[in-house]
């Protein structure tokens, strides 16, 4: 299994759900797992009464299989068919004892609901449930049993990871094609924001000046020191290539979660510094800023995305 999980590309997602079901001398074990997003692998075990022996072996193979992800885990023992049952009298007659006690004490004299008692925990199980797990030969059987449910459950389980893991790699890749076009276009707005310097700062001299002569070359110093402080181009770059990274993991394999959130973060740097320094300047510095925002907003819904990937 780990050849082949070590051969398939693409990222998982932590959501899924499985079952699996093996039936073995009139006896059914059934095994139900339910995965969501978090930030580590965290398990939360159901297990019939008597299965206390099998729970460390039962998250060991989970953790061998996945990463990341709240995981339910859900195991039922119980009979196949119609099966006869046992009363336990020892537990019976305590709690009927301790209800009798109690009906002195409180001088209650309504009569005790049998149906009630055999509701009660250990009261009443399946024939031979309890005799299973009594020597060391029937836990053995029965955990070769649980390890092939439990081994079908998982498969079951990366399989839909998996699936659903291939649907949010699509959805992220149609993102981050809309995020290099809003590069591209602000790379290429960029290079006309230095004459839309120039004309704002000779409008606003001659405004300031009541019509003297300018300088041209002061002017287009004075220009040009604007245009680098607004400077786009490495931004842009850094940006290309967190696009690039984000790519690669997502056609990678393995654990890539984390790495896209840190992806992200600094996507999310790159963008907010190119807001900040958006000249609001003619029509190119507004088509940038509303470029730039679009940015912003695709890279939130990465990340929304992104939460979910193992």
């Amino acid at each position: 299994m780990k050849a082949a999980a070590a051969a398939s590309t693409g990222i998982y997602s932590m959501t899924g759900f499985a079952q699996a079901r093996i039936e073995r001398d009139g006896w059914s074990l059934r095994i139900n797992l339910r995965s969501v997003n978090h930030r580590f692998l965290d398990l939360h075990l159901r297990i019939p009464e008597g299965f206390e022996v099998f729970e460390q072996r039962i998250r060991l193979a989970i953790r061998n299989r996945l990463r990341r992800g709240h995981v339910d885990v859900n195991v039922y023992y119980e009979p196949a068919g119609p099966a006869s049952l046992e009363v336990n009298r020892e537990v019976a007659e305590a709690y009927m004892k301790a209800v009798s006690e109690l009906r002195e004490q409180f001088g209650v004299k309504t009569e005790p609901d049998l149906i009630a008692l055999f509701r009660l925990p250990g009261v009443v199980a399946a024939t031979g449930a309890t005799s299973e797990l009594q020597s060391e030969e029937a836990q053995e059987r029965l955990g070769t049993q649980l390890d092939a449910c439990l081994g079908q459950a998982l498969e079951r389980l990366e399989a839909m990871r998996r699936s659903e893991g291939q649907t949010l790699a699509g959805e992220m890749q149609g993102l981050l094609t809309r995020i290099a076009e809003q590069t591209a276009a602000i790379e290429s707005l960029a290079e006309g924001v230095r004459p839309a310097f120039a004309r704002r700062l000779e409008s606003k001299l001659t405004e300031l000046l009541s019509g003297a002569q300018i300088d041209p070359a002061r002017l287009a110093q004075e220009a040009a020191l604007l245009a680098e402080r607004s400077d786009v181009t490495e931004e842009l770059a850094r940006l290309r290539s967190h696009v690039e990274q984000f790519r690669k993991l997502l056609d990678g394999a393995g654990e890539a979660g984390k790495k896209l959130d840190f992806l992200l973060q600094e996507m999310q740097r790159e963008a907010n510094t190119l807001l900040s320094k958006t000249p609001g300047v003619e029509s190119e510095g507004l088509t940038i800023t509303t470029f730039a925002l679009e940015i912003k907003s695709d890279i939130e819904r990465l990340r929304e995305q992104a939460q979910n990937v193992e």
